[in-house]
């Protein structure tokens, strides 16, 4: 293969629902681009992009698949990514390394959610969409049901550079309004003719054509000038100007596709040299805020945007060059780390097709093996040059408990998992002291089973997963007061301490009163010293000396407060973490002789814990912002599940077709919801969930949790 410069580079994401033909369309372009000789079927497990064990037993692609097609002279990078939103960080992915995206559109349906999730990713990204309506050759196709749909969803930004002749089993060609062809197909490998229009289709081209031009006008004021005065615009100034507008996002054009007969896909691709921008020029963020322009004459800097274990070949770092060019047995370095990295050999990528290169220009995409430090999302560059700004993905949706079914196997499992998320950012492994499990988190229920099949074939490890423990937390709702006399004696040195204490909430932007009343006494609190401590769990403690008269001595306050922060990460209710308390210790007790740290964190430590629970404790459950985006057919049904899983309904929007619910449930509410959300409605709809703040739980709730950690130290003792 030879080395292209930036200018003749494209880099296109496929995006879309499942089901929308992403994978066959791959093919076809592989085909058309002289990649492959053959192309192949997802039904028959041999493409070039869904290879793995797993998206050829399910049919559906899983991870991001980074392809190639050299056309026209010029070189299209393509990422296939996933459909499903549990594997959405492939295409998320995907988008930091592209110019533009292919949204494929499956036209038995129309815009599904799946299609409105993409799209709104790509927007959140600045990513251009070209829209390809596939499968125009099912029996079921509805043009006028897409055409409906993508109006509705995508309003003005909608401009068709195609119509299809004959949707349906007959379908076999499309009217071109750019180049005004009439292209009429003869076979499934896309040998196609280049026909006038025929006349009953002549109206319907004049108008899309005008309604071309306007957009095209409107994307550059030069065009838009010589519109208004002509009324016209040749086809390199409608390119012009929808390259301009496709750039800024601000159109959206239309190609009419049958992926599986080849019938469009040239087309598309020719639309795709001529019209989408190239990689040239264009300016990647650092994560200092500098920029780095992707021009071949700067310094070599690549960023390494997704990473595999592959069968026969090892670890493999999948990147795109964002300045210079990469030589064959460069030494980068890790700019965040400085660890050093030689790229021994490097490789243009086509799925599982690997082609060995000399050099790689700013802007294209490869591959290289066996990097000993090169994980996704890390820069590789020449000394002295700023890392890109990091990928970010959304907050996980779907957490569940994993353990080894085989104790002696736990340490195996923990590698295996941190390897597994090593590859995939939207993956989490994290050990929870506070729970005392391993959770791990993910985009859905689909997700976390496929690292689950990944440990288990790849790894030989039989993990469970189980539901995990919530992780509340405890405060008070009211002042209290106590006192503790800790006092030992066993032969030797004795251990006294003796510890007087009050507690109330702590109130954020409230200052702390001095004024309480203890045994009916009014008293007033001067403070000799404090310690204010933001909890690593969350939430405030406020340690005030208040002690006159020396009757604890000031070396010993550190051990007091000691004893009530280790309370605190065990707290009195349930064992969670305590939080939001304000605690002043006014007197107390010590002995010239007996008196040692170790007895002040015991006394200090049981009387906060009695007057914990004589302040009216609460327990306290976090509560997450759920989106839901359902077909406004589900909307009654999606709002009775939540309201059974004590769900508020703060709002909704309506998105074209589609409702988002926008609602607050507490997080013990949401274990396996995505399962639950996709059975009723027919897996139509998704969602999004992301932390807002912990709130009481009701009193049946905090009942019936006091009720079960009574009994499992019963259980324990």
């Amino acid at each position: 293969m030879k080395s292209y410069s930036t200018k003749d580079i494209r880099n296109v994401a496929l995006i879309g629902g499942t089901r929308s033909g992403k994978t066959t369309l791959a093919e076809a372009m592989l085909f058309e681009g002289k990649v492959i000789d053959r192309r192949g079927t997802v039904e028959g497990k041999n493409t070039m992009s869904d290879n793995t064990e797993f998206e050829q037993t399910n049919q559906k692609s899983i991870n991001a698949t980074p392809l190639y097609a050299e056309f026209m002279g010029k070189k299209i990078n393509f990422i296939d990514a996933p459909g499903s939103d549990d594997f959405s960080g492939g295409a998320l992915a995907a988008f930091k390394v592209v110019e533009s995206s292919v949204l494929v559109i499956n036209a038995t349906q129309g815009v599904e959610v799946g299609t409105t999730i993409f799209s709104r990713y790509a927007n959140q990204y600045n990513v251009p969409m070209i829209v390809a309506v596939n499968q125009l050759d099912h029996e079921k196709a509805n043009w006028e049901t897409v055409r409906h749909s993508l109006e509705e969803s995508f309003g003005k930004k909608v401009v068709y550079v195609q119509f299809p002749v004959n949707p349906g089993t007959e379908f076999n060609g499309f009217v071109d309004v750019l180049t005004q062809k009439y292209y009429r197909f003869k076979d499934a490998n896309g040998t196609r003719e280049e026909l006038e229009i025929p006349a009953e289709y002549a109206d319907e081209a004049e108008e899309l054509r005008q309604a071309l031009m306007e957009k095209a006008a409107e994307g550059d004021d030069e065009l838009m000038m010589k519109f208004f005065d002509t009324l016209e615009l040749d086809t390199d100034e409608i390119r012009a100007g929808l390259a301009a507008g496709l750039k800024k996002g601000e159109i959206m054009p239309v190609f009419c596709l049958s992926a599986k007969n080849d019938i469009g896909v040239k087309r598309l691709m020719e639309f795709i040299i001529n019209v989408a921008p190239s990689p040239e020029g264009r300016v990647a963020k650092t994560v200092d805020g500098g920029d780095v322009p992707c021009l071949s004459d700067g310094p070599t800097s690549l960023f390494i945007f997704k990473t595999s274990v592959e069968q026969h070949l090892g670890d493999v770092s999948y990147f795109k060059v964002m300045s210079g060019v990469l030589n064959e047995g460069a030494d980068l370095v890790n700019p965040e780390t400085g660890n050093g990295e030689r790229l021994s050999a490097i490789y243009a990528v086509a799925g599982s097709k690997k082609e060995k290169v000399t050099s790689i220009s700013a802007g294209d995409i490869g591959c290289v093996m066996k990097l000993k430090n090169g994980k996704t999302d890390v820069t590789l560059a020449q000394p002295g040059c700023e890392a890109i700004s990091h990928m970010v993905f959304p907050d996980a949706k779907y957490r569940c408990a994993v353990k080894a079914l085989d104790k002696n196997d736990e340490a195996k499992v923990g590698d295996a998992l941190n390897k597994i998320a090593a590859q995939d950012p939207t993956i989490n492994v994290v050990y929870s002291k506070e729970l005392r499990q391993t959770i791990l988190s993910g985009m859905g229920e689909q997700h976390i089973n496929y690292v689950k099949w990944r440990v288990n074939n790849e790894f030989k490890l039989q993990i469970e997963l189980y539901a995990p423990k919530v992780p509340y937390r405890e405060t008070i709702t009211k002042v209290a007061t106590a006192q503790y006399r800790h006092k030992k004696q066993s032969g030797g040195a004795g251990q006294f301490g003796e510890v007087h204490l009050l507690v109330c909430p702590y109130v954020e932007g409230q200052e702390a009163p001095k004024n309480f009343k203890i045994d009916g006494k009014d008293t007033v609190f001067n403070f000799k010293s404090q310690d204010i401590s933001e909890l690593e769990w969350g939430g405030k403690l406020e340690f005030y000396n208040c002690v006159v008269g020396g009757s604890i001595d000031l070396s010993f306050m550190p051990a007091i407060l000691k004893g009530i922060k280790s309370k605190m990460e065990e707290g009195p209710l349930t064992g969670s973490y305590a939080r939001d308390i304000r605690v002043y210790v006014y007197d107390g007790k010590m002995h010239p002789v007996d008196s040692k740290e170790i007895a002040f964190i015991i006394a200090g430590r049981n009387a906060f814990k009695e007057a914990f629970r004589n302040a009216g404790p609460k327990i306290l459950e976090p509560i997450y912002n759920v989106d839901i985006i359902t077909p406004n057919e589900y909307v009654g049904p999606c709002m009775s599940d939540l309201n059974t899983r004590r769900g508020m309904i703060m709002n909704q929007d309506m998105d074209g077709a589609f409702t988002i619910l926008h609602a607050r449930v507490p997080l013990a509410e949401l274990y396996r919801y995505s399962t639950t959300l996709s059975s009723l409605t027919g897996g139509s709809a998704t969602f999004s969930m992301k932390f807002a703040e912990y709130q009481p739980v009701p009193a049946d709730v905090q009942t019936k949790l006091l009720a079960e950690y009574a009994a499992q130290e019963e259980a324990e003792d």
